[in-house]
């Protein structure tokens, strides 16, 4: 998640004129979690006040990519969430009904925050989406892709430690 915040903190604010406002509490105004990496007193644009004229405002997030949770995709969106995307892509591939799926669920889970802003993490479920995986030749669930530029750039097989998923991904990442 802290990732996730530091990235998505490019900020700006909206107001409009009328009445005086107190100084914004970023902490009091806010749903998001505590975080540790984000220092709410030193940033000039949470410790000032807003303008008087200034009636109310909100923060706005400007980074869509920076997903720290495991999005699903499907037959239909495939080919724009993964083989049309920027950033390197994990898709796991699963069933409900699959034992090892559901083991290696939270690793993906984990992966997905630790690795927010540089890869989007996605879950195809092979029961309600059965045209990709044959397309890729899936046979065995979980199956982990990852992808690189819309291509296909290596698969694992089976429910594997988090060790080899980091280092695979890892492989992918630019700089």
């Amino acid at each position: 998640m802290a990732m996730a915040l530091e990235n998505c903190f490019q900020v700006s604010t909206v107001s409009t004129a009328l009445h005086t406002h107190q100084p914004f509490s970023f902490k009091e105004k806010s749903n998001l979690p505590t975080c540790k990496a984000l220092k709410y007193s030193s940033s000039p644009f949470f410790s000032h006040s807003f303008n008087r004229k200034s009636r109310s405002s909100r923060i706005v997030c400007k980074a869509r990519e920076a997903v720290d949770e495991v999005q699903v995709v499907t037959d239909s969106s495939w080919n724009n969430l993964v083989v049309g995307s920027q950033s390197p892509v994990l898709v796991e591939f699963w069933a409900p009904w699959c034992g090892p799926c559901r083991m290696i669920a939270p690793v993906i889970d984990e992966l997905a925050k630790e690795y927010a802003g540089k890869i989007l993490c996605y879950k195809l479920n092979t029961d309600d989406s059965p045209n990709v995986p044959t397309q890729y030749g899936i046979r065995s669930i979980p199956t982990v892709l990852f992808f690189k530029n819309g291509e296909k750039k290596e698969s694992v097989i089976g429910a594997v430690p988090k060790s080899t998923l980091t280092a695979t991904i890892e492989k992918y990442l630019d700089g």
